[in-house]
């Protein structure tokens, strides 16, 4: 099946030349193609040819995208869309002045979606996750992070992760799934966490891993939550099972999530905002992709990580929404690029290597994903506008009109 996109104004190619990331001044370079059409045989990227040739192609089928550009599917790097229930009666008091871990201390915070996830059956979960990813697959994202987290116990942890598995084969994207049972310590284990960590390494990784419930293994590194000592004792056994790692880490504050993330090589370090010099220059000579999140400092009114100093110290940046119901309940990818270069100071370049190249590199599909590069997959965005710069400049608005993964059509807007 050979398939033709016609004609469109730009192809954002986001071109790595190979390497299938980019780093500081990288990030601003998007190699931009006019006047070609790009061919996709099958499931891949055949090639990018002149308009002028394509009248003398043959091919199954020929999609004409004139006046709109293609870039590279959006990947969706760090979510926490497996929740059920609501905290907006904590955002009523976080606008009164509470602060977010005041309320995660008295007991609400994540504890309280643990209680609506551990009271939703299966098929609850189903029917409100499903409809959030479609809204994901409307906005041009082609791959999809769901962290577990909110189940802090063995029979809720792999329910929510059954149903992420469960989802990614029922949706043409991929679904990533992510462990997260080191979220924070649930209300049975706030005065026995040595009992919780044990049950996370002697238990649920063993199964986890057994079972391939999931792809990585994540941490939050936090006064609130575990500290560095806790997440490495649960690293080593995640790495001895052959779970990839990631971390939340420099959230609210520096407890040394940075030097653990280095030492157990992890995949992604993700939050950021109280991150100082010296651990950025630490980042800046490393292959960690930098996962940063402004909806949560946007959300929170909490400030925004150093994006600027990280991208101008040869960091690997990524965006994402970090969607979930306490910290930052926004699902829209393009006001998370809109708040990344109105509030950290990146350009409209960088936002979108930061949520192609850079986000995919931040979950491990780069290799096949994130960039139109030939021989790579066909996940790709086509936007209903001349210039890529309106994706970032129409804050909150999706400009998406077709979502193709792997060759084929699996959204266009109505």
């Amino acid at each position: 099946m050979i398939k033709i996109l016609n004609n469109p104004s730009q192809i954002i190619t986001v071109d790595t030349f190979g390497k299938n990331y980019k780093r500081g001044k990288e990030q601003n370079e998007l190699n931009i193609l006019t006047g070609h059409s790009l061919i996709i045989e099958d499931d891949i990227i055949k090639d990018l040819v002149p308009n002028s040739i394509v009248k003398n192609l043959e091919c199954d089928e020929i999609v004409d995208i004139k006046n709109k550009i293609v870039l590279p599917g959006f990947v969706e790097c760090h979510t926490h869309t497996a929740f059920s229930g609501s905290r907006s009666d904590e955002f009523r008091d976080r606008l009164k002045g509470i602060s977010y871990e005041e309320i995660a201390n008295r007991g609400g915070g994540i504890n309280k979606t643990v209680n609506a996830v551990r009271n939703s059956s299966v098929k609850e979960l189903v029917d409100k996750i499903s409809p959030r990813i479609d809204y994901f697959m409307s906005q041009g994202i082609t791959s999809l992070e769901i962290k577990s987290g909110y189940g802090l116990d063995f029979e809720n942890e792999i329910k929510l992760l059954k149903v992420i598995n469960y989802l990614n084969e029922k949706y043409p994207i991929d679904i990533i799934p992510t462990f997260l049972g080191a979220h924070t310590y649930p209300e049975e284990f706030k005065e026995n966490h040595k009992t919780y960590l044990n049950l996370l390494i002697d238990e649920l990784l063993p199964f986890i891993s057994q079972n391939h419930l999931a792809k990585f293994c994540d941490g939050f590194c936090e006064s609130t939550a575990f500290s560095v000592d806790e997440i490495e004792e649960f690293f080593t056994k995640a790495k001895s099972l052959g779970l990839d790692l990631k971390i939340h880490s420099d959230q609210f504050n520096r407890l040394g999530g940075i030097d653990l993330a280095l030492k157990y090589n992890a995949v992604s370090v993700d939050h950021l905002e109280v991150i100082n010099d010296a651990d950025i220059n630490k980042l800046g000579s490393s292959e960690i992709a930098c996962v940063l999140l402004p909806g949560v400092s946007f959300f929170l009114n909490h400030q925004y990580a150093p994006a600027r100093k990280l991208i101008d110290n040869n960091s690997i940046v990524a965006l994402s929404t970090d969607y979930n119901p306490g910290s930052s309940n926004i699902c829209n990818l393009n006001l998370i690029m809109s708040l990344a270069a109105i509030k950290m100071g990146m350009t409209i370049e960088e936002t979108i290597s930061a949520v192609t190249i850079n986000a995919a590199k931040a979950i491990g599909l780069n290799e096949e994903r994130g960039s139109i590069e030939i021989g790579k997959k066909a996940d790709l965005a086509i936007f209903e506008t001349n210039d890529y710069s309106d994706i970032v400049y129409n804050v909150g608005r999706n400009l998406n009109y077709m979502t193709i993964k792997n060759g084929e059509i699996i959204y266009i807007a109505e």
